[in-house]
Protein backbone atom coordinates (compact mmCIF):
# COMPACT_ATOMS: atom_id res chain seq x y z
CA UNK A 1 0.00 0.00 0.00
CA UNK A 2 1.07 3.38 -0.46
CA UNK A 3 2.79 5.64 2.30
CA UNK A 4 3.09 9.09 2.49
CA UNK A 5 6.85 8.57 1.37
CA UNK A 6 5.70 6.28 -1.52
CA UNK A 7 4.70 7.77 -5.04
CA UNK A 8 1.72 10.15 -6.09
CA UNK A 9 -0.71 9.24 -8.72
CA UNK A 10 0.87 11.80 -10.66
CA UNK A 11 4.53 10.21 -10.50
CA UNK A 12 3.02 7.04 -11.42
CA UNK A 13 0.92 8.70 -14.04
CA UNK A 14 4.16 10.06 -15.60
CA UNK A 15 6.56 6.73 -14.88
CA UNK A 16 3.71 5.04 -17.57
CA UNK A 17 4.10 7.32 -19.87
CA UNK A 18 7.97 6.70 -20.12
CA UNK A 19 10.05 4.49 -21.51
CA UNK A 20 10.28 1.87 -19.60
CA UNK A 21 13.67 2.12 -19.14
CA UNK A 22 13.40 5.96 -17.91
CA UNK A 23 10.24 5.10 -16.16
CA UNK A 24 12.03 3.07 -13.23
CA UNK A 25 14.76 5.61 -12.68
CA UNK A 26 11.97 8.36 -11.72
CA UNK A 27 10.48 5.84 -9.39
CA UNK A 28 13.38 4.26 -8.28
CA UNK A 29 14.06 6.37 -4.32
CA UNK A 30 10.05 5.71 -4.23
CA UNK A 31 9.81 2.13 -5.65
CA UNK A 32 10.05 -0.02 -2.48
CA UNK A 33 7.10 1.73 -1.61
CA UNK A 34 4.68 0.88 -3.81
CA UNK A 35 3.16 -2.95 -4.15
CA UNK A 36 5.10 -3.53 -7.10
CA UNK A 37 8.01 -4.13 -4.53
CA UNK A 38 8.44 -8.43 -4.36
CA UNK A 39 7.04 -8.96 -1.09
CA UNK A 40 8.77 -10.24 1.62
CA UNK A 41 6.87 -12.87 1.78
CA UNK A 42 7.08 -13.96 -1.57
CA UNK A 43 11.18 -14.03 -0.91
CA UNK A 44 10.85 -15.82 1.90
CA UNK A 45 8.88 -18.85 0.43
CA UNK A 46 11.42 -19.04 -2.91
CA UNK A 47 14.37 -18.97 0.00
CA UNK A 48 12.45 -21.71 1.84
CA UNK A 49 11.65 -23.74 -1.28
CA UNK A 50 15.05 -23.16 -2.73
CA UNK A 51 17.08 -23.97 0.39
CA UNK A 52 16.84 -28.18 -0.24
CA UNK A 53 17.95 -27.53 -3.59
CA UNK A 54 21.32 -25.89 -2.69
CA UNK A 55 23.58 -24.60 -1.73
CA UNK A 56 24.41 -23.02 -4.91
CA UNK A 57 27.89 -21.46 -5.83
CA UNK A 58 27.53 -17.75 -7.93
CA UNK A 59 24.35 -15.76 -8.04
CA UNK A 60 22.56 -13.74 -10.74
CA UNK A 61 19.76 -11.63 -9.82
CA UNK A 62 17.60 -11.09 -13.56
CA UNK A 63 16.04 -7.13 -13.30
CA UNK A 64 17.31 -6.92 -9.83
CA UNK A 65 15.50 -3.50 -9.54
CA UNK A 66 16.79 -2.03 -6.62
CA UNK A 67 17.57 -5.26 -5.15
CA UNK A 68 15.03 -7.25 -3.21
CA UNK A 69 15.97 -10.65 -4.59
CA UNK A 70 19.28 -10.21 -3.81
CA UNK A 71 18.94 -11.42 -0.27
CA UNK A 72 17.40 -14.89 -1.49
CA UNK A 73 20.78 -15.12 -3.49
CA UNK A 74 22.76 -13.98 -0.28
CA UNK A 75 20.92 -16.25 1.45
CA UNK A 76 20.86 -19.78 -0.37
CA UNK A 77 24.26 -18.66 -2.92
CA UNK A 78 27.61 -19.42 -1.26
CA UNK A 79 29.54 -17.18 -3.95
CA UNK A 80 29.17 -13.92 -5.07
CA UNK A 81 26.25 -12.75 -5.94
CA UNK A 82 25.35 -10.22 -8.99
CA UNK A 83 22.22 -7.94 -9.72
CA UNK A 84 21.71 -6.66 -13.14
CA UNK A 85 19.46 -4.29 -14.30
CA UNK A 86 18.84 -1.44 -17.05
CA UNK A 87 18.00 1.57 -14.72
CA UNK A 88 20.87 3.45 -13.15
CA UNK A 89 18.32 4.51 -11.00
CA UNK A 90 17.34 1.59 -9.58
CA UNK A 91 20.87 -0.07 -9.38
CA UNK A 92 21.54 3.04 -7.01
CA UNK A 93 19.22 2.04 -4.27
CA UNK A 94 20.35 -1.44 -4.93
CA UNK A 95 23.50 -0.10 -4.24
CA UNK A 96 22.80 1.09 -0.92
CA UNK A 97 20.59 -2.12 0.17
CA UNK A 98 23.10 -4.38 -0.71
CA UNK A 99 26.79 -2.94 -0.99
CA UNK A 100 29.07 -6.02 -1.06
CA UNK A 101 26.96 -7.08 -4.20
CA UNK A 102 28.05 -7.15 -7.67
CA UNK A 103 25.64 -4.70 -9.72
CA UNK A 104 25.55 -4.73 -13.69
CA UNK A 105 24.19 -2.22 -15.92
CA UNK A 106 22.46 -4.32 -18.90
CA UNK A 107 19.78 -5.57 -21.01
CA UNK A 108 18.63 -8.57 -19.94
CA UNK A 109 18.43 -9.45 -23.52
CA UNK A 110 21.81 -9.12 -23.77
CA UNK A 111 23.66 -10.59 -20.98
CA UNK A 112 27.29 -9.91 -20.29
CA UNK A 113 27.78 -13.25 -19.32
CA UNK A 114 28.52 -16.31 -20.21
CA UNK A 115 29.10 -19.94 -17.74
CA UNK A 116 29.26 -17.78 -14.86
CA UNK A 117 26.88 -18.75 -12.35
CA UNK A 118 25.05 -21.31 -10.95
CA UNK A 119 21.89 -19.96 -10.07
CA UNK A 120 19.76 -17.19 -11.56
CA UNK A 121 16.54 -16.02 -10.26
CA UNK A 122 14.49 -13.32 -10.93
CA UNK A 123 11.21 -11.50 -9.63
CA UNK A 124 8.13 -9.80 -11.11
CA UNK A 125 10.27 -8.76 -13.89
CA UNK A 126 8.57 -11.57 -16.95
CA UNK A 127 5.73 -8.73 -17.87
CA UNK A 128 8.46 -6.32 -19.03
CA UNK A 129 9.25 -8.96 -21.72
CA UNK A 130 6.94 -9.51 -24.69
CA UNK A 131 5.88 -13.55 -25.81
CA UNK A 132 8.46 -13.46 -28.62
CA UNK A 133 11.11 -12.06 -26.60
CA UNK A 134 10.99 -14.69 -23.63
CA UNK A 135 12.91 -17.37 -25.42
CA UNK A 136 15.71 -14.79 -26.66
CA UNK A 137 15.67 -14.27 -22.95
CA UNK A 138 15.39 -17.95 -21.42
CA UNK A 139 18.67 -18.62 -23.68
CA UNK A 140 20.55 -15.84 -23.00
CA UNK A 141 20.49 -16.48 -19.20
CA UNK A 142 21.16 -20.17 -20.32
CA UNK A 143 24.29 -18.90 -21.35
CA UNK A 144 24.95 -17.34 -18.00
CA UNK A 145 24.67 -20.42 -16.31
CA UNK A 146 27.53 -23.03 -15.77
CA UNK A 147 26.89 -26.31 -16.48
CA UNK A 148 24.04 -28.19 -14.44
CA UNK A 149 23.16 -24.01 -13.30
CA UNK A 150 19.62 -23.11 -12.36
CA UNK A 151 17.04 -20.69 -13.14
CA UNK A 152 14.03 -20.49 -10.76
CA UNK A 153 11.50 -17.83 -10.36
CA UNK A 154 7.53 -18.04 -9.00
CA UNK A 155 5.01 -18.19 -11.04
CA UNK A 156 1.52 -17.54 -8.87
CA UNK A 157 -1.48 -19.69 -9.80
CA UNK A 158 -3.27 -17.74 -12.72
CA UNK A 159 -6.87 -15.53 -11.21
CA UNK A 160 -10.07 -17.36 -11.78
CA UNK A 161 -11.71 -16.68 -14.96
CA UNK A 162 -14.45 -14.01 -14.03
CA UNK A 163 -12.80 -13.29 -10.72
CA UNK A 164 -12.13 -9.37 -9.62
CA UNK A 165 -8.16 -10.09 -9.61
CA UNK A 166 -8.91 -11.84 -13.42
CA UNK A 167 -11.06 -8.48 -14.87
CA UNK A 168 -8.57 -5.91 -12.95
CA UNK A 169 -5.40 -7.90 -15.27
CA UNK A 170 -7.93 -7.84 -18.21
CA UNK A 171 -8.14 -4.28 -17.58
CA UNK A 172 -4.76 -3.15 -16.51
CA UNK A 173 -3.32 -5.45 -19.74
CA UNK A 174 -6.08 -3.68 -22.13
CA UNK A 175 -5.36 -0.17 -20.82
CA UNK A 176 -1.30 -0.70 -21.39
CA UNK A 177 -1.99 -1.95 -24.78
CA UNK A 178 -3.95 1.08 -25.85
CA UNK A 179 -1.18 3.34 -24.43
CA UNK A 180 1.42 1.61 -26.46
CA UNK A 181 -0.67 2.22 -29.41
CA UNK A 182 -1.60 5.91 -29.45
CA UNK A 183 1.89 7.24 -27.65
CA UNK A 184 5.91 6.13 -28.03
CA UNK A 185 8.14 4.70 -26.57
CA UNK A 186 6.51 1.75 -25.85
CA UNK A 187 5.82 1.18 -21.70
CA UNK A 188 6.00 -2.75 -21.75
CA UNK A 189 4.48 -4.34 -18.90
CA UNK A 190 1.53 -6.95 -19.51
CA UNK A 191 0.35 -9.12 -16.37
CA UNK A 192 -1.29 -11.53 -19.01
CA UNK A 193 1.60 -13.08 -21.28
CA UNK A 194 3.59 -15.20 -19.62
CA UNK A 195 1.54 -18.49 -19.30
CA UNK A 196 2.76 -21.57 -17.74
CA UNK A 197 2.57 -23.52 -21.05
CA UNK A 198 4.18 -21.23 -22.90
CA UNK A 199 6.82 -20.15 -20.15
CA UNK A 200 7.52 -24.09 -20.06
CA UNK A 201 8.14 -24.63 -23.67
CA UNK A 202 10.02 -21.61 -24.36
CA UNK A 203 12.54 -22.72 -21.30
CA UNK A 204 12.47 -26.22 -22.92
CA UNK A 205 13.88 -24.72 -26.25
CA UNK A 206 16.49 -22.50 -24.55
CA UNK A 207 17.77 -25.78 -23.05
CA UNK A 208 16.18 -26.50 -19.92
CA UNK A 209 15.09 -29.12 -18.18
CA UNK A 210 11.93 -28.01 -16.14
CA UNK A 211 10.45 -28.96 -12.81
CA UNK A 212 7.47 -27.23 -11.04
CA UNK A 213 7.66 -27.07 -7.10
CA UNK A 214 4.81 -26.14 -5.35
CA UNK A 215 5.60 -22.63 -1.88
CA UNK A 216 3.61 -24.38 0.31
CA UNK A 217 4.35 -21.69 2.64
CA UNK A 218 1.93 -19.31 0.42
CA UNK A 219 -0.62 -21.98 0.69
CA UNK A 220 -3.37 -23.85 -1.64
CA UNK A 221 -6.58 -22.88 -3.32
CA UNK A 222 -9.96 -24.26 -2.13
CA UNK A 223 -9.44 -27.26 -5.07
CA UNK A 224 -6.10 -27.98 -3.54
CA UNK A 225 -3.63 -26.67 -5.97
CA UNK A 226 -0.47 -24.09 -5.02
CA UNK A 227 -1.29 -21.03 -4.89
CA UNK A 228 2.54 -20.32 -6.15
CA UNK A 229 4.74 -22.38 -7.55
CA UNK A 230 8.56 -22.49 -8.46
CA UNK A 231 9.56 -22.77 -11.70
CA UNK A 232 13.52 -25.00 -11.13
CA UNK A 233 14.76 -24.97 -14.92
CA UNK A 234 18.14 -26.85 -14.75
CA UNK A 235 20.79 -26.65 -17.67
CA UNK A 236 21.85 -29.75 -18.45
Amino acid sequence: MFTPQGPTLRELAVQALSSVEHGYDLLATKFDETPFRTSDRLLDAVTETLRPLGPFGAGLDVCCGTGAGLRVLEEVCTGRVTGVDFSAGMLAQARRAHPTATLVRADALALPFDEAFDLAVSFGAFGHFLPEEQLPLFTRIHAALRPGGTLAFPLPAPPRVGSLPYWTLFGFDAVMRVRNVVRRPPFVMYYRTFRLADVRANLERAGFAVDLLPMEPLGRREDGSPRCRLVVARKS
